[in-house]
């Protein structure tokens, strides 16, 4: 894009309260720079490397229009390989702690990468629970999104790469 880059573009939509219903779906060569980072904190939905076949193009907008989050799996390794270096230059991150007990199990269960069906299953709850819970840790951490909480639970140390849930 001339002029502007796909982060900026991101940052621009996600901070703009009359697109509040806009999910943005980043396509990348970019996958080991930084980029994964960069769009997560401008609030994008998901993040794809551009070679993403059709079917699994088509599959991360229906996801991504339904409310939810996608990454990529290359993405989500790098991410998570990175984060431990990247996380020590975070500042003024919300704050996990605030939650009550049951909101920061579904944290980490959601930066596990568990839906709100598999949270429900794994906590004995109803699936609509699972989804209350998940939707008032984002309101009170600010989150747009279940990337955003990802980035909350590790952020925080509530979650680690590699602590299995």
């Amino acid at each position: 894009m001339p002029g502007l880059d796909g982060i900026e573009a991101t940052k621009r939509i996600a901070s703009d309260s009359s697109l509040a219903s806009v999910h943005v779906i980043i396509l990348t060569t970019f996958e080991h720079d930084g980029h994964g980072f960069k769009g997560l904190r401008a609030r994008a939905a998901g993040f794809l490397v551009k070679d993403t076949d059709a079917v699994d193009l088509l599959r991360a907008v229906r996801v991504v229009a339904a409310g939810e989050t996608l990454l990529s799996p290359t993405i989500t390794r790098r991410l998570i390989a990175e984060f431990p270096l990247r996380s020590q230059a975070v500042r003024d991150a919300p704050d996990a702690n605030t939650l009550t007990v049951r909101k920061r199990e579904v944290l980490a269960l959601i930066a596990a990468g568990l839906s709100n069906e598999e949270i429900a299953t794994k906590l004995f709850v109803s699936v609509s629970t699972a989804k209350t819970h998940t939707n008032r840790a984002m309101s009170k951490l600010g989150g747009r999104d279940r990337a955003q909480l990802v980035i909350v639970a590790y952020e925080s140390g509530l979650v680690r790469p590699g602590w299995a849930t």
